[in-house]
């Protein structure tokens, strides 16, 4: 590419910008040729202030940019000169000065303020420097990318292309550690790099069981002293050579690798060791096994580990130590959990029918039974009794409460601790069970076994408890904690007795005990929370309540309970928020339904009140309030259609129900309806049939009366039968409720009713003929007369 040189032309527009005094700049003098010359020759005189520079136009000024402030020359950022200045001028270094106008520039010379017409700059050589850097990374990249297709591959069970992958690897990086070289820069070789090449060709080459490649391989890491830790891949070239059968060679180079670990990484050091141990058992040196796996079990036991010692000393012949080693090995922890073992892994049907196969076949049929006999048989049989108590612990886990009691019962007759504790669990179970005589039994059964058993004594409370004799039940709870202060089930049911014979304050402090020790504990701080309630103190209720629900947050019952306290206080947003999460998460509680559908009619949004009702319908079908609440919701609402449809079908359903009948009247009357006259002639028998059961009872078969009308529950109009279909307190505290499913007189044909949702506003007729007042039908027959042609 050639140069492109600009010329000034003959008006030399840049006059002037040259002109400098070096007054104003100190920064730069070292690099300054000029100044360095008049002190080199006028013995450090500076040039006088008031000479004009050649080329200028103007004399000597501070030289500023057109932007307004000084462009930084090359030399002042560290950077190698680009030379703009032609015929061999000196350029001045100071940072003041421009790129390119310099004063030497005259007439119809040539500018050059990027320096091109001198050649190649130094710039360009950097970034060949960069261009090779880049080719180097990019080929490590290159390298990493080979080494993880060789693990992939590996892992997929291409093991001919893993290793022809690490090979490519290993070859990429020999050419990149060459680049580097001849490129000047051997000492950032990096070492990472080379060592999981090596390293991965040394796998490849074991997995392919290229056993002298790969002890090849592993050694060029091992004896190159600048890579870290790799004195424990000495482990690996043991592995190869134990499969090799060299077994010599293996434990010399298990024991190099235990040298050069540290004690830091103990578990590690551990595996060593076992693999040391089962080197010098292939080679029937038991002795020095021994001394391994006997170091392993002071320091770290296993069952692998024990198991292997116990067959070791069987080798030798030495009893006792098989017995010492045996009780060793019973003492480690499984690390199994309790829940079954037998759990399917899916929940398909080969599966299931697998697991269930297994539950039961002859291995299992030795590890339930067999194992258990010979121990019994032993001298070791306190031991066999703690293996039953644990089986029946297994069948209770299993839910197999049957065989969990068969097992329980063998220990009848065995000496007081065993007896003590198989008593125990029985009665627990038979508590559960609600046999409560039994339970009472085999509680004094554990108890006589052992007086200062703390569950026995529990048990015993607890017996006693659901008979209501809560005096005597305390008395075992208090027993059960002078034997063992910590037992927080005797500390809870005492704070219940407590609870029960209404000595609060000592159930308070039962229970604050408690939580001291059980500090999320639900229960413990509901208890609490009820407590403070019974106590007249209901902001210390909402506090420990609202602990209950920041441990377990989906609680409906405890999320009810916040509602009503904070509605007790007058709160009803925050009690509306709290019914509202506990309907949220369980949908059934009447109570939580009937409290937000008065809520919403209480604000006057009948619509939504609805649909609270109507599930209350759902879970209560035979009770016809529910029902007639809905059919009030549409009519407030301002859905008479509606309403009319849902008071026919409670009249399908209730065909004697006075209250649905008055209702009809009504809304017929209202709608101008010709089937008023067919419910009236309805509410009119009802209302007889009324005043005929009413003189039965009078006349004294008052219990042949009673069964019928609790038969009819929900459809009779009877005022007995109605009183279990009344709203609740909350629904009655409406204004204008005043009892509204109370029968009237039954002499008189009462076509009235009140409405349950209390009074409404007055809405448009729906007839064109006069409307008699609300109160006119209260006292009054519904005669012919009064109702439509």
């Amino acid at each position: 590419m050639e140069n492109v040189h600009l010329a000034v032309e003959d008006d030399d527009l840049y006059s002037g910008y040259n002109d400098y005094n070096p007054t104003f700049d100190s920064e730069e003098l070292e690099n300054d040729v000029g100044f360095q010359q008049a002190v080199r020759t006028s013995h450090g005189r500076r040039p006088p202030m008031t000479a004009k520079f050649p080329g200028t136009a103007i004399g000597a000024r501070p030289l500023v940019s057109s932007f307004g402030s000084r462009i930084p020359m090359a030399s002042s950022m560290g950077r190698p000169m680009t030379g703009a200045v032609q015929d061999g001028a000196a350029r001045p270094m100071t940072a003041v000065r421009a790129a390119g106008y310099t004063s030497s520039l005259t007439r119809g010379s040539t500018f050059d303020p990027l320096g091109q017409s001198r050649g190649p700059a130094p710039p360009l050589e950097a970034k060949n420097e960069d261009a090779a850097e880049e080719k180097i990374k990019i080929l490590e990249k290159k390298v990493n990318d080979l080494i993880e297709e060789s693990c992939m591959a590996q892992s997929m069970g291409s093991l001919q292309l893993a290793l022809e992958k690490a090979k490519e690897a290993g070859r990429k990086e020999r050419a990149l550690v060459r680049q580097r070289e001849q490129s000047g820069n051997g000492d950032h070789i990096n070492l990472d790099l080379t060592y999981s090449v090596l390293l991965n060709l040394a796998n490849q080459y074991a997995n392919n069981e290229m056993y002298t490649e790969a002890l090849n391989s592993y050694q060029v890491i091992v004896k190159n002293k600048m890579f870290n830790n790799a004195g424990r891949l000495k482990v690996n070239m043991a592995n190869i050579y134990f499969k090799q059968k060299n077994y010599p060679k293996a434990i010399k180079f298990y024991r190099m690798a235990l040298d050069q670990i540290s004690n830091a990484h103990k578990e590690m050091r551990i595996k060593i060791m076992q693999n040391i141990g089962v080197v010098f058992v292939r080679m029937g040196q038991y002795t020095d096994a021994i001394t391994s796996f006997e170091h392993i079990m002071s320091e770290s036991p296993n069952i692998k580990t024990g198991f292997n010692l116990i067959l070791c000393y069987y080798a030798i012949g030495d009893r006792d130590r098989m017995k010492k080693a045996f009780q060793k090995l019973i003492s480690v922890p499984l690390g199994i959990d309790d829940e079954d073992k037998y759990i399917p892994s899916n929940d398909d049907a080969t599966s299931n029918m697998v697991i269930e196969a297994i539950k039961n076949d002859k291995l299992h049929q030795m590890e339930r039974d067999l194992c258990v006999d010979m121990v019994k048989s032993s001298q070791y049989v306190e031991l066999a009794n703690d293996l039953e108590i644990n089986k029946a612990i297994t069948y209770l886990r299993q839910k197999d409460f049957n065989q969990a009691v068969e097992t329980l019962k063998t220990f009848e007759k065995k000496d007081s601790r065993v007896k003590s504790a198989a008593a125990t669990n029985l009665s627990f179970l038979y508590f559960l069970e609600k046999d409560y005589d039994q339970a009472d039994r085999y509680a004094d059964l554990a108890m006589n076994a052992d007086r200062y058993n703390p569950a026995a004594l529990i048990n015993k409370g607890n017996t006693v408890f659901v008979k209501q004799d809560y005096e005597k039940a305390a008395e075992f709870y208090k027993e059960a904690l002078r034997n063992d202060s910590s037992c927080t089930e005797a500390l809870y049911n005492l704070g219940l007795t407590y609870k029960r014979l209404h000595r609060l304050e000592e159930a308070l402090d039962c229970f604050l005990k408690l939580h001291a020790i059980l500090r999320n504990s639900a229960q413990v701080m509901y208890q609490l929370g009820h407590l403070y309630e019974l106590l007249e103190d209901p902001q210390q209720a909402i506090e420990w309540l609202m602990q209950v629900i920041s441990v377990t947050p989906t609680d409906p019952q405890a999320l009810a309970k916040l509602g009503e306290l904070h509605d007790g206080e007058g709160d009803k947003s925050q009690a509306f928020q709290y019914y509202y999460d506990s309907f949220r998460y369980f949908p059934s509680n009447i109570d939580v339904i009937e409290w937000l559908g008065a809520y919403y009619i209480e604000t006057q949004f009948c619509e939504k009140a609805i649909q609270y009702f109507e599930r209350a319908t759902l879970i209560q079908p035979t009770q016809v309030k529910w029902q007639l609440m809905v059919a009030s919701c549409y009519r407030r609402s301002g859905n008479y259609q509606k309403a009319l449809e849902t008071y026919k079908d409670i009249h399908r359903k209730f065909p004697e129900n006075v209250e649905c009948l008055r209702f009809l009247v009504r809304l017929c009357t209202d709608m101008g309806l010709k089937e008023v006259q067919e419910y009236a002639t309805m509410l009119k028998k009802v209302e007889k049939l009324k005043e005929i059961r009413e003189q039965r009872v009078k006349s004294g078969r008052e219990g042949s009366a009673r069964s019928r009308r609790e038969g009819s529950a929900g459809s009779s109009g009877d005022s007995n039968s109605m009183k279990g279909e009344r709203l609740s307190a909350k629904m009655r505290s409406l204004p204008g409720s005043n009892e509204p499913y109370e029968a009237s007189n039954p002499k008189e044909l009462d076509a009235s009713y009140v409405d349950p949702l209390g009074p409404q506003m007055e809405r448009p007729k729906t007839g064109a003929k006069k409307r008699v007042d609300d109160d006119d039908f209260a006292d009054e027959e519904l005669g012919d007369d009064l109702l439509p042609e």
